[in-house]
């Protein structure tokens, strides 16, 4: 895992705009006795498939490292993104202490996402009051969230209640969802940007002895924020699309600066004041992915897999992953992976994927 924070044609004379937050090594072949474990079913199918040249792997990435951040880049920018990105890269070598280049190793990059915590945090909910000259009693105003954690793609229920016992009047209202990101590298910068913003003049305005309650929904997308420069997006791989970048999780607030780029959401609830400034709260919130059903256990066991067909050359085609007619031999087992990535390179070939990998 790395942190970049420059563009790729920017780096020169052996200087790069990177620094590496994790690092881990590991032999795959010859295995070594002390560090293999048992094959996943996966593992199984594929050396099945693809025969005594492959070679299984277990790797392990730290709990607490930090997940896969793309900062948005400009329309006219080239070359890797900044953000923090992970990458897999394997290489052939006559000895543990080679270096690898080009002519001996592939890279894969890889995405560490974030998802949601098995328990969420209190209902945020929070109270402002302001004074003004002349006037014998505040300006009050409450507001709360529906809940503290909410998924991409999901309406936020703002609820507003203004106790307006002052003497001024408040003209509208303004609901943002801001996104701030701290970039922690040797020192913290912290940016903010707004991804939703709602301004309404509806059942305004409050004058002096008026109440106001009322809930606004806003829905902070990325789809309406693909022009700003700098924005926190989740890491992507290839050409898919991605989204927002979820919020930080922070278990070890001494372990902060590993965690690269630091991803936090706020909405801040603002009241227009005709001629006596704004009065404005702020609702922190977790913006995340949905936890993933547990995987449904295998429909036939392990045990009763043929022994001898692994030593038997098989006819493998990688777009459909279908060999020596499994399909037909074993009806009942699901097919629950695709290798959509031989299949796109078959078709367009490996043309702009150097560039991207």
């Amino acid at each position: 895992a790395a942190f970049r924070y420059g563009r790729e044609d920017l780096d020169v004379l052996g200087l790069t705009f990177r620094k590496d937050l994790y690092l881990a090594s590991m032999q795959v072949y010859p295995p070594i006795t002390e560090e293999q474990k048992p094959l996943t079913r996966l593992q199984e199918r594929l050396i099945k498939k693809l025969g005594p040249n492959a070679h299984p792997f277990y790797f392990e990435v730290p709990k607490n490292s930090p997940s896969s951040v793309t900062l948005q880049p400009a329309p006219g920018d080239t070359g890797k993104p900044c953000g923090v990105d992970y990458e897999l890269k394997t290489y052939v070598a006559d000895s543990i202490d080679e270096k690898p280049h080009k002519r001996n190793s592939v890279r894969l990059p890889i995405r560490k996402i974030t998802y949601a915590p098995s328990t969420p945090g209190p209902q945020p909910s929070v109270k402002a009051s302001k004074e003004f000259m002349m006037s014998t009693a505040p300006l009050h105003l409450e507001s709360s969230l529906d809940k503290e954690m909410y998924y991409h793609g999901e309406s936020i229920a703002v609820n507003v209640q203004i106790t307006n016992n002052s003497n001024k009047t408040v003209k509208k209202i303004q609901i943002s969802v801001r996104q701030f990101a701290d970039i922690c590298l040797f020192s913290t910068a912290q940016y903010k940007c707004p991804v939703a913003v709602l301004e309404t003049e509806d059942g305004f305005p409050v004058g002096p002895s008026q109440t106001l309650s009322k809930v606004y929904y806003v829905t902070p997308l990325l789809a309406n924020n693909r022009d700003k420069r700098g924005l926190a997006l989740d890491g992507k791989l290839k050409h898919e699309d991605t989204n927002l970048a979820s919020s930080t999780i922070i278990t070890d607030e001494s372990q902060k600066e590993n965690l690269g780029i630091i991803v936090q959401y706020k909405v801040k609830v603002r009241l227009i004041v005709a001629y006596g400034g704004d009065l404005a709260v702020e609702l922190p919130f977790t913006l995340t992915h949905p936890k993933p059903p547990e995987s449904p256990p295998p429909s036939r066991p392990e045990s009763t897999q043929p022994g001898n067909e692994a030593d038997i050359p098989v006819d493998t085609n990688l777009i459909s992953f279908d060999t020596n007619g499994e399909a037909n031999q074993f009806p009942d087992r699901d097919d629950d992976f695709i290798f959509e990535e031989f299949a796109r390179l078959r078709v367009k070939g490996a043309e702009g994927d150097e560039a991207e990998a």
